[in-house]
């Protein structure tokens, strides 16, 4: 890791909130754009991060890995005796009102348009045209935004209080009491 990525690493490994990250990395220009409103769990930051556009609104859960590049010219030159491939680089683009699930492989050339969720676990590795849910290996679309929504208001409200560690001991009774509810 070079010494810019490894500075900016340990910053965001500083910052004690996932909106505080995205404001720092905002602050210091280490991504290609960072909108408003974003926030980001991740704490290291990626290979050539000037090809990473985030637009307003985008929320990024925990190990959502961006890759930028390939090492596939390592292997061919090597094969061939002869520097005849290039790096294989590409820019990641994610637009307005997105979030993007943990564990998500996010690869170049990828464009996320706005209004968009990807599912946790994804691999996103062609460009997703927005307005709607995107989920699997490789992402495909599972439904609209405004499914999702609906969906989301029909499920029962419960109050998350928080404690200074987590949920409250009521909050985390309720959670428990909804999931034992659901049909399995």
């Amino acid at each position: 890791m070079d010494w810019y990525r490894l500075r900016h690493t340990i910053g965001l490994c500083l910052r004690p909130s996932a909106m505080k990250r995205a404001e720092y990395l905002k602050k210091h220009h280490v991504f290609h754009n960072v909108g408003d409103n974003c926030m980001v769990m991740f704490r290291k930051v990626p290979l050539y991060p000037e090809l990473i556009s985030f637009g307003n609104n985008v929320w990024i859960a925990s190990d959502v890995l961006f890759v930028t590049h390939d090492v596939i010219h390592h292997m061919l030159n090597y094969k061939l005796s002869a520097a005849e491939f290039p790096e294989n680089v590409g820019c990641i683009d994610i637009k307005d009102n997105v979030f993007i699930g943990s564990n998500t492989t996010i690869l170049p050339d990828v464009q996320i348009g706005p209004d968009t969720v990807v599912a946790a676990g994804s691999v996103v590795n062609r460009s997703l045209p927005g307005n709607g849910v995107y989920g699997g290996v490789p992402a495909k679309y599972i439904c609209s935004l405004d499914d999702l929504m609906n969906k989301r208001r029909a499920e029962p409200k419960i109050s998350l209080d928080h404690s200074g560690s987590g949920l409250s001991e009521a909050a985390a009774r309720a959670v428990w009491n909804r999931f034992n509810s659901k049909e399995k």
